[in-house]
Order: structure tokens, then C-alpha cells, then sequence
């Protein structure tokens, strides 16, 4: 019997306990100081003050005077608990927020309807994605970052309670007043967004609130204009609408906003939502349990029930169990009638301590006990860290959702076989899309007024990326295709391979009528610059996709769906502190690049900087020329001089040891037979490409074919026009006999050899290399590395002889040559040597950017595999970048140059043993270093508009650029 009894008292406790589940979240860990601070306020206060208490007014910190001097007057003569902030700026909030707070005698709450940053209010200030945006991320810890990250701006701007999260589940794709502010259209999805939102926030010190109870999201009317009605029955609600408040308000969640919606399942007299007590006391007080703070929509809406009289609608509110009136109609008149309403006893004075003592508790919680101002200082600075551009990265790169990809056409290989064009749709720009397409592979914007016009220019493509780009002003902007582009893109679609990327929200594709023949279909949600950057690396792979959709989007698209797939490891683009590295160490790389270009090192500079696959660091410095008006762009290319030996002849030589065709032990006699016989017969790849052969460093073979007594090119072997004899354009109508590249050839063949074996430099085994390649191809090696690797590579801004391609406005002049040329060398080779075998030199010859020699450097970096493609052998990539004569003081690899062995060398001397890359005369030196994943691209026209010193060199510009960025490594 006692056994029972204990039974039963157990089960008593355990279900007492249950009930009270629900956790009051206003209470601060040391109650009993709060509670003595809320009692001592609270008594000190006159009826008036207590009234006042329950209202918060809205303010923006760039209004006129007059109403600026209004809301002193109820600070000062009613006591306002709080304001709610709105338009303006920071700076100018944080001065007037000091200011008010200053004036009175309660310290004041501070609220702000900043559901995804503090741009939705204010300029110049951070904002994350939309809710819809963040909808479609799967890994809910970035979105409890997130909250975090705009609890964090609030408290710094001294804002205590931000209105967000919307927890709307929208199910209806007309809604105009919800729409991308809600995470979707599923519950689940919704409440677990919502909850690691409010987490985070709440987590930052700052407190959720949770609208618009019980539920907007079904609706297709702006509650701002009218009253919205929510006609399901009570159960849909109570297991839809209410579903995400349950779980919010078990998990602590500090403040409810009531909606401005007519629900006639839940209030059959008709009252809005905010003034029905059914509503607000009966179901959110007392049926869900919530104790936090419960805040009217804004009481100016339109199309609420018939009042007589100005501040009747406020005493209703409070009546149907609100504690906060929010932007009352007019706050003096609101607080004097629910004063009289309170001396009339119509409501008790435990009603009026129950809200009051809440909003007390709620300004304890968050500090307001012990009130200090804003500091001013670095504010702007604050509201916009590093951290938050990492996050926003990461956040779009999570979102993305490729919704059909027919073929696997996503993401883009074979580039080779890709001619791209780029179609924009829209009112809104789509620079930075096309702009990080083009860092992919050569992508053409094609536009016409009239479709036949169109059509006709898209022909030489097979391949069109369409763009659909609305404002990302705000989540209100058009979404919406016209029906002129509809039309455009089935005509298109008709003839192409169609990848359709629309920057908004889902239900854009709704008024699409057909997708068959759209091969691939993107949602990147919204427009902003982030967006459309990664939403061209995830078509091109460099980061994978993940996104998943939040709401249904017309007859072909369900929630839910979403196609996922993995990088293939093309260089994506992001800040440097997503792969460990400091952005503010990285300064000093500004600092003295910048210094190189001032102090007439060079000209200008192309510098890039790649760590884990993602380039951190891209910048240009100075101009073309000292004196000319070109500054140097991204697209900008230069002659990279001795970098052509590991970005052309090497890896072609590579695949050629792949193939059995040739072995680092391979014999000159063996690669090529008219080497037999001669003084190099026995030299071996391996040795000639250390550096290791006795062969001379260079030979000056244009000095040869100048006229003895004026130095100017002989007419022997020189004519001003083209001719069958005279083909070779070594500068702009300079033409070369025909048959000096045989003499050229000889030379190196019958040159002297040194009379040591030591390490010595020498351009000579890309002449030989260069002659055995192209017989063995018969074929150009400039021709082979574009087929070979360039053009599956997407390194389209590199080739050898621009001159013939590409407008000169993008090209990098490299001298004032007044010893071979006697002009402006220009899109032509510098190198004299090159120049002569018609710009297509083993040693130099190549023209590129930061960019291209990147995707190159990576490749290697990569052993050998690149954008979903294997270039190369691992092992062959290490065979080559291994230093065979180190016993001998000879650091170099197989063609590749590699750290000092003592202290002088061509590296920072910080780099690891295992790191690779080269120098060119011209000023340009790129290196890459696989155990911290680092590719450093460096290029320079130092020799403009004369070689003579090399001030890069002298300085160590480069190698000192190399060591501030190991510098910056964190990790």
C-alpha cells in the first residue's frame, strides 16, 4: 500500500512538473537582484509612468526636429518605456540614443525590426541574407551563427530586443507582405530555423521576438494596407500556425509580436488578432504557457475594428492581454485613456504590475540596471567585421539550389568544348555574375533589343547562361519574369544548352510554362554581390552545391528538392580568414606592392594570393606605363617571360614522360638524332632542365642578325613587309628571314659547353625541348599547350603572341627597346631569343594573367588534377618537383626552381622544402607550396621602359611579399 502511494505522489510531482515546463524567459540568472531592482522601480513610479511603461515609440535617427522634440516630451513628461527604431543611420542612432537615454529616468528599451541586420533600417551597416535565403540551408548551426552575429550588432548599436524571427510558414507564393521573411513553407523547416535563430541572437544578449502569432504566412494581402483574413479552421492552425511557437516558446523565447489578422476560427466577434483576448490571453498565455513579453503589431494598421475615439484601440490591446503597445496612433492619448480605464476599474492594478513589472524585468535582463551609453567610436567599423562577409560566404555558398541539372550538365567541364554566352534578364545589374564567370573560361555577353537579332548572335554558342536579376534593395522588390522574357528564354532555350540562374526568390520559376528544354536551373535567391559570385563558382564547381528549396515554386518544383553535387577543385574566391589567414596581416602585402609601384620599381602589378584552394588576395597596383592613363585591371595580361618554362614546355614534357615517349634519363641523342655526335649527346633530361649540364646560360642570337656599324637590324635578315622568305614578326612589321630558327637551333646545338660541372642557369633546354615537342607533335608548341591544357583549363587569357588577338589596351607593353627593335615592344614578345622563333619560345614567350598562372600553379598544386580533370599523374608531378642534385649545392628541381639550400635564394626562405615555382625577367615570379597549400602569382612589367636594374629583385619586393603572406597564416 505504501509502494502505491508513493507511485501515485511520484507521478503527481512528474506531472505538476510538466506543466510547468515552460520556462519564464525574462527571469535573469540572479532573480533576487532582479526582482528587488523591478519591485524598487516599480514603486517609484505614478499610475501615469507605470501606463507609460507599456509603450514604445517609433523613432528614426535622421526625423525633423519637431518630431524629435515630440518624443522628448513623452520621455520626459509620461515616462515611455521604450523606442523602437527605424530609419537612419548608425551613427546618428547611437548619438540620439544616447541622447534620450540621457533624458530618462527608467532606462529606456530599445527595440529594432532588424530581421536579417541592421541594413533593414539602417544605411551603411551590415545584413545578412533573407529568411527565405537562409531557408534553404541545411546546416542549421550558420543560421544560429547568424542570429548570433546580428545579436552582436544590435547590443553594439545598444539595441535590446530585435523583432525577428519572422516564423510565418508561407505557403501561399502570393503573399505580399511575407514572402522571402519567411524560412519556407514547411513547419519543420520553419521551427528549426527560427530556433537557432532565436538561439543565437538570444545567445548575443539581445531578445527574440518571435511574429506574427498565429500565423500571416497564408495570405495574400498586405496586413500594412488592410486586414488580412486566415480563414482555416482551428485545427489546421493549431497544428501548422502554432507549431513553431510551441517549440520556441519551450525553448525560451523572450517576446511574441500578435499579427494584424482577422481569424475567424480562433475570434468570431471579428476583433483583429492583436485585440482579441481569445487570441492573445486564451491561447498564447494560457494554452501555450507564454510568459515572455507579448508586443502588438503596429496599432496605426489599417482596417482594425470601429473605435470612437483616438487611443481606444490602445486600451483593447492592453485588455486583450498585451504588455507592449507598439506605434500607437497617439501615445499621450493612448496612455491617459488606459490611466482612466484603470480609475474607472476596468482592469485591475494586478493586470497593470503583471505587463509592467514584464517590461521591467525585460530591461533588467538586458542590462539596463546598469545603463551605460553607446561608444561611438569604431561603430561603423564594429557593424561591418571581417567575420560578417565570412558568414554572409558562407551562408550564399549553403543557399544556392540547382533545381534541375539534365545530364549532369552542372558543373561545367570541358571547357574546351564550351563556347559560353551570357544572357541578362531583369532590372537589376549582373556585373559581378558574368565578371567571376569570366574567371572561369572566356564567357561573352550577348544582348540585342529584338529576339530574331538575339537568336542570330547566340549561334556560334552552345552554351547560354541566363541571368535573372532583380533589385536586392529589399524582399518586397519584383520577383517576377515579364512576359517578354519568358518568351525569350523558351526561344532561346529552344536552340541551346540553357542554364537558367534566377537571383530571387523561388517563385519566379512559377511562370515558367515549360522546362524541358532547359538543361540546368539555379536559384540563388537574391541578387547582391556575394550571390552572384558564388553562384557562378558553384556553376563552375569550385564549390559544391548544397542548397535545398524552402517553398514550393509552381507545377515543377517541390520543397525540399534540391541537387546536390562536390566541387572539382577549381580555385574558388573568398576572404582570407575562411582558410586561416588574417585579412589584416595581408595589408602589408598592399603596403609594399604599393611601395614598389611609388618608388618606380615597375610600373604596375597583377598579385594574387590562393591558400586551400581559394584565392584570399587579387589586387592590381599602379598603371600600365609610368605615364600613361591605363591603370592595371584583372584582365590586363603580361608577359610572363621565364614563366613559360613550367606553364608551357614543362608540363607538355610531363605528359610526354607519362607516355613513355621520354624519361628524366632520356638522352639528348635519344630525343633527337641530329644530336648525336655533338658535345651533347649524353646530356640527360634530368640534368638539363636541373640547371646541371655544363650547358651556357644564354646566348644573344638577335646580336648576330644587327648590322656591324648602325646596329639596326640587318637587311640580310630583316624586311619591313611580310614575305614567304620573311615571316616571322619579331615586332610590329619588323619581319625575320624564314629560316633563322634552323640557325638558331644549330646554334644551341653547336655551342661551347662550360668548362665545369656546376649549377648554372640556362635558357638553352627549352630551345631543344621546344624542337623535339614540336616534332614529335608536328605541331606548334603554342598550338599544343592550348589543346593540351590552356583551354580545358579555362586559362583563356593566356597564349603566346596577343598581339595578333587580343587589343593592346589589355596587353602590358614591356620596353622602349633601342638595341634590337627600336620601338615599343607591345604584345610581342620581350625576349629577343623568342621573338625570333616567331614569339613561341620553350623559355619565354607566354602571356597571362594573375588569375590564369594560378589555375595553372593550382593544377600542379593539385598533383596534377584540376576542374574535374586529371591533367597529370601525382606521381609524375612529384618526379619532376624533386631536387636530384641538392648534395650538390643545386636546388633546382626538373624544371622547376625550388627554396635556397642556404640563405640566399629565390624564396622568403619561409616556404617549405617541398614548395615549387619560377621567376621571370620581366619581373613576374610564381610559387606554390603544397604543405600550406599556397599559390603566390606575382606579375610585373619592371622593364618598362627600360630593363636596366632590377629594383624588384634588389629589394626583394617579391620575396619579401612572400613572407608577410606565411605571415599571415593563423592557423
Amino acid at each position: 500500500m505504501r509502494q502505491i502511494s508513493i507511485a501515485i505522489l511520484f507521478l503527481f510531482i512528474f506531472n505538476a512538473l510538466q506543466g510547468q515546463s515552460v520556462p519564464n524567459p525574462l527571469l535573469s540568472k540572479d532573480v533576487a537582484a532582479q526582482q528587488k531592482w523591478v519591485d524598487s522601480v516599480y514603486a517609484s513610479l505614478s499610475l501615469k509612468q507605470k501606463v507609460a511603461q507599456l509603450y514604445m515609440v517609433q523613432v528614426m535617427s535622421n526625423q525633423d526636429l519637431a518630431t524629435k522634440n515630440k518624443i522628448v516630451k513623452q520621455i520626459k513628461d509620461f515616462g515611455i518605456g521604450g523606442i523602437i527604431y527605424s530609419n537612419g543611420d548608425p551613427v546618428s542612432q547611437a548619438k540620439l540614443n544616447n541622447e534620450l537615454q540621457s533624458i530618462s529616468n527608467v532606462p529606456l528599451l530599445i527595440g529594432m525590426d532588424a530581421e536579417w541586420g541592421l541594413s533593414m533600417r539602417l544605411k551603411s551597416t551590415y545584413a545578412f541574407p533573407w529568411n527565405m535565403t537562409l531557408g534553404a540551408i541545411d546546416d542549421n548551426d550558420l543560421i544560429e551563427k547568424t542570429g548570433k552575429h546580428i545579436g552582436e550588432h544590435c547590443r553594439r548599436l545598444g539595441v535590446h530586443f530585435n523583432f525577428a524571427p519572422v516564423v510565418d510558414i508561407n505557403t501561399n507564393p502570393l503573399n505580399p507582405i511575407i514572402g522571402n521573411r519567411s524560412f519556407g513553407e514547411s513547419r519543420d523547416n520553419v521551427t528549426e530555423k527560427a530556433l537557432a535563430f532565436m538561439k543565437g541572437m538570444q545567445s548575443a544578449g539581445v531578445l527574440a521576438n518571435a511574429k506574427h502569432f498565429p500565423g500571416h504566412g497564408d495570405t495574400d494581402q498586405d496586413s500594412h494596407k488592410t486586414l488580412p483574413t486566415i480563414s482555416f479552421d482551428e485545427k489546421r492552425i493549431d497544428s501548422v500556425e502554432l507549431y513553431p511557437y510551441r517549440r520556441l516558446i519551450k525553448e525560451g523565447l523572450s517576446s511574441a509580436m500578435v499579427a494584424h489578422l482577422n481569424v475567424p476560427s480562433l475570434e468570431s466577434n471579428g476583433y483583429p488578432s492583436s485585440l482579441s483576448k481569445t487570441i492573445v490571453t486564451d491561447i498564447l498565455k494560457k494554452r501555450l504557457g507564454f510568459e515572455g513579453l507579448i508586443f502588438t503589431d503596429a496599432l496605426t494598421m489599417k482596417g482594425a475594428a470601429d473605435f470612437d475615439e483616438t487611443g481606444d484601440i490602445d486600451l483593447a490591446a492592453f485588455k486583450a492581454g498585451n504588455d507592449v503597445m507598439l506605434m500607437s496612433e497617439d501615445v499621450e492619448i493612448g496612455i491617459l485613456k488606459i490611466v482612466r480605464a484603470y480609475n474607472n476599474g476596468e482592469f485591475t492594478e494586478e493586470r497593470l504590475e503583471h505587463s509592467v513589472k514584464k517590461v521591467l524585468q525585460a530591461k533588467y535582463k538586458v542590462g539596463l540596471d546598469n545603463y551605460t551609453p553607446i561608444p561611438l567610436e569604431n561603430l561603423e567599423k564594429e557593424l561591418n567585421r571581417p567575420k560578417d562577409d565570412i558568414l554572409y560566404e558562407e551562408l550564399m555558398e549553403n543557399a544556392i539550389t540547382v533545381v534541375k541539372n539534365q545530364a549532369s550538365l552542372l558543373p561545367l567541364k570541358h571547357l574546351e568544348t564550351k563556347k559560353i554566352a551570357y544572357v541578362h534578364m531583369g532590372d537589376a545589374s549582373g556585373s559581378s555574375f558574368l565578371s567571376e564567370l569570366k574567371k572561369y573560361t572566356k564567357v561573352h555577353e550577348v544582348k540585342s533589343k529584338k529576339l530574331d537579332e538575339l537568336i542570330g548572335k547566340l549561334q556560334v554558342y552552345n552554351t547560354v547562361i541566363i541571368g535573372l536579376h532583380r533589385s536586392n534593395e529589399n524582399p518586397w522588390k519584383s520577383h517576377k519574369f515579364t512576359n517578354e522574357e519568358l518568351v525569350w528564354l523558351q526561344e532561346i532555350a529552344r536552340h541551346h544548352n540553357v542554364i537558367l540562374d534566377v537571383f530571387v526568390k523561388p517563385y519566379a520559376l512559377s511562370d515558367i510554362k515549360s522546362i524541358d528544354n532547359i538543361e540546368s536551373i539555379v536559384v540563388s535567391y537574391q541578387n547582391s554581390k556575394i550571390a552572384q559570385e558564388k553562384s557562378a563558382q558553384i556553376i563552375f564547381g569550385a564549390i559544391k552545391a548544397q542548397g535545398h528549396l524552402p517553398v514550393s515554386a509552381g507545377d515543377f518544383f517541390k520543397v525540399g528538392e534540391g541537387i546536390t553535387y562536390d566541387g572539382i577543385k577549381r580555385l574558388g574566391y573568398t576572404a582570407p580568414e575562411r582558410v586561416g589567414m588574417s585579412s589584416k596581416k595581408l595589408k602589408k602585402v598592399d603596403s609594399i606592392a604599393q611601395l614598389a609601384v611609388d618608388s618606380m620599381m615597375t610600373p604596375g602589378i597583377q598579385l594574387l594570393i590562393a591558400r586551400k584552394g581559394q584565392v584570399v588576395y587579387n589586387k592590381n597596383f599602379g598603371k600600365h606605363t609610368y605615364k600613361g592613363k591605363n591603370k592595371v585591371s584583372f584582365d590586363d595580361i603580361y608577359d610572363v617571360a621565364s614563366l613559360t618554362k613550367i606553364l608551357a614546355t614543362l608540363p607538355l614534357l610531363m605528359e610526354l614522360e607519362e607516355q613513355n615517349i621520354v624519361s628524366l634519363n632520356s638522352k639528348l641523342s635519344e630525343i633527337l638524332p641530329d644530336y648525336e655526335g655533338s658535345n651533347k649527346e649524353d646530356i640527360t633530361i634530368k640534368n638539363m632542365l636541373s640547371h646541371y649540364a655544363r650547358l651556357r646560360p644564354w646566348e644573344p642570337f638577335y646580336y648576330h642578325t644587327l648590322d656591324s656599324v648602325t646596329k639596326q637590324p640587318s637587311e640580310k635578315y630583316y624586311r619591313r613587309t611580310k614575305s614567304k622568305n620573311f615571316n616571322i614578326e619579331v615586332t610590329k612589321n619588323l619581319y625575320l628571314r624564314s629560316d633563322y630558327q634552323d640557325s638558331i637551333q644549330n646554334i644551341v646545338k653547336e655551342s661551347e659547353l662550360l668548362d665545369r660541372l656546376r649549377y648554372r642557369y640556362s635558357d638553352f633546354p627549352y630551345y631543344i625541348l621546344k624542337k623535339f615537342i614540336e616534332t614529335h607533335y608536328d605541331k606548334r608548341l603554342d598550338n599544343l599547350v592550348q589543346e593540351h591544357f590552356y583551354q580545358s583549363l579555362g586559362a583563356n587569357n593566356t597564349l603566346y603572341n596577343p598581339y595578333y588577338r587580343i587589343s593592346n589596351k589589355k596587353i602590358v607593353p614591356t620596353e622602349i627597346d633601342d638595341y634590337y627593335r627600336h620601338q615599343k615592344v607591345h604584345g610581342f614578345v620581350h625576349d629577343m631569343g623568342a621573338a625570333m622563333q616567331d614569339g613561341v619560345g620553350g623559355h619565354a614567350g607566354v602571356f597571362s594573367n594573375a588569375n590564369d598562372v594560378a589555375k595553372i600553379m593550382q593544377m600542379f598544386l593539385q598533383k596534377g588534377y584540376y576542374g574535374g580533370k586529371r591533367y597529370l599523374k601525382p606521381e609524375t608531378v612529384d618526379k619532376f618537383n624533386t631536387c636530384y642534385f641538392c648534395e650538390k649545392q643545386n636546388r633546382r628541381g626538373v624544371g622547376f626552381d625550388k627554396p635556397q639550400l642556404d640563405e640566399e635564394g629565390p624564396t622568403c626562405g619561409c616556404v617549405s622544402m617541398t614548395s615549387f615555382g619560377h621567376s621571370g625577367f620581366t619581373g613576374t615570379y610564381a610559387w606554390a607550396d603544397p604543405e600550406e597549400e599556397i599559390v603566390y602569382v606575382f606579375l610585373a612589367n619592371r622593364t618598362y621602359p627600360k630593363a636596366g636594374k632590377n629594383l624588384l629583385l634588389r629589394e626583394n619586393i617579391r620575396t619579401e611579399i612572400q613572407r608577410f603572406i606565411y605571415e599571415a597564416i593563423e592557423e
